[in-house]
């Protein structure tokens, strides 16, 4: 190795000690073993030689290698066989396109095409891991890109991308190994399948990639069913509540505990005041802040996460059906074209109202008049109300923090 480091063409030649790979091209084997081959073929985004990793993905996968170099991996921060985001599990194309249209253009690392740009750039990034600064691109800005990306994300591994290619001989009826061939016995389905003819420069650069079309135009047609659901509802606006998020159940509860309502206050009450929790059976539940910044956030951060050992899924409450909420003259707060004001979640045990007999069966805490108007005060007596209930976080409560003290309300 003292030879290769004294040439100057050579410098520039890539040695690293572990591929950058994700779950999936590992396989579902935990037991790999690599081999190891320095300058083993030269990537093929910068031309470069690298050190080349080879091992076989699971107990039915086929062989794997690195195909790019952990230098342009790094900068897109992608898999070095897949090509796929190893944060979200998506293509470059799909990742790139949710960033620029939500306001993150400058999270976008535009790799330069030109040998001699990409040497610079190359040497740029090398120097930044030499003074240990972290070149990670591609990362989300702001929450609405990051949440975007999180509710399409892919992290599950999918280990039939490892299976082996299709036999030749096998579609010729040639194939004489039977049980022992390396290759699936399957027929091929279309010739002209566009995912038979993918490249691994348009993967990388996020051009004409058929995987993050297919994706691109699920989702577009996912979108317009929910505009297509909203206007049968009768709704002409955002179908999203105010600040409201709902939080759904994944497994099932036969083998797993039940989710109380204190682990769900537990769980979002460190992203702002929470103003109810609402638990739908066991199936999920609605949590309300009293800004919408506040339950963006928490969407953000708990999505896909899981909340007393299941797995949830966090997303924006939809707006009632028109004509399923009551008229009244309380309105209803959090929801998207409803005038309520949000209020701070009570403490523990409710507010303590005094009630007649007169008054039976009726709140004094909503406003709802009683029949009759009720008692007729004079102007300044009794007029004055209590202060507003401060909001509960169960950090500040000595009696959820395992202490014998009695909670304050």
């Amino acid at each position: 190795m003292a030879s290769i480091k004294k040439d100057d063409n050579k410098q520039k030649w890539e040695e690293t000690e572990f591929p950058l790979v994700c779950e999936t091209c590992l396989g579902d084997n935990p037991y790999v073993r690599m081999t190891k081959e320095a300058h083993g073929k030269k990537c093929k985004i910068c031309d470069i030689p690298f050190t080349v990793f080879a091992w076989q993905a699971g107990t039915r996968g086929r062989l794997k290698k690195v195909e790019i170099c952990r230098t342009c991996a790094r900068s897109k921060n992608v898999c070095q066989v897949c090509i796929y985001d190893l944060q979200y599990g998506l293509p470059v194309q799909v990742r790139d396109k949710i960033l620029a249209e939500e306001g993150c253009k400058d999270a976008v690392v535009a790799v330069p095409q030109s040998d001699a740009n990409r040497a610079w750039m190359t040497a740029q990034q090398e120097r930044d891991i030499e003074q240990g600064k972290n070149i990670q691109g591609c990362v989300p800005t702001n929450s609405a890109a990051a949440m975007k990306l999180q509710s399409m994300a892919r992290m599950e591994p999918r280990y039939e991308r490892n299976l082996p290619k299709l036999c030749s001989f096998f579609a010729k009826g040639e194939c004489n190994r039977g049980s022992q061939c390396p290759f699936r016995h399957e027929l091929p389905r279309d010739k002209n399948d566009p995912l038979s003819k993918q490249n691994t420069k348009d993967r990388f650069f996020g051009t004409n990639d058929p995987v993050a079309s297919g994706i691109i135009r699920r989702q577009k047609e996912k979108a317009e069913k929910r505009r297509e659901e909203l206007k049968a509802r009768g709704g002409d606006g955002d179908e999203r509540a105010v600040s409201t998020l709902y939080v759904r159940f994944t497994d099932d509860v036969g083998s797993q505990k039940r989710i109380t309502e204190s682990q769900i206050r537990d769980k979002f009450y460190s992203f702002g005041e929470i103003s109810s929790v609402r638990m739908h059976a066991d199936k999920g539940a609605f949590v309300e802040f009293t800004s919408p910044q506040a339950t963006q956030h928490a969407i953000a951060n708990t999505n896909r996460s899981n909340i007393g050992g299941r797995k949830v899924v966090v997303n924006w409450a939809r707006v009632p059906k028109r004509g399923a909420v009551s008229a009244g003259p309380q309105p209803q707060p959090g929801v998207a074209g409803e005038g309520g004001k949000i209020r701070p979640m009570a403490p523990p045990g409710g507010l303590k109202a005094k009630t007649s007999a007169a008054s039976a069966g009726f709140s004094t805490s909503l406003g709802v008049p009683r029949p009759g108007g009720g008692v007729i005060r004079r102007p300044g007596v009794g007029s004055a109300r209590g202060a507003a209930p401060k909001p509960y976080y169960p950090s500040t409560d000595p009696g959820r923090l395992g202490s014998s003290a009695s909670p304050q309300t």
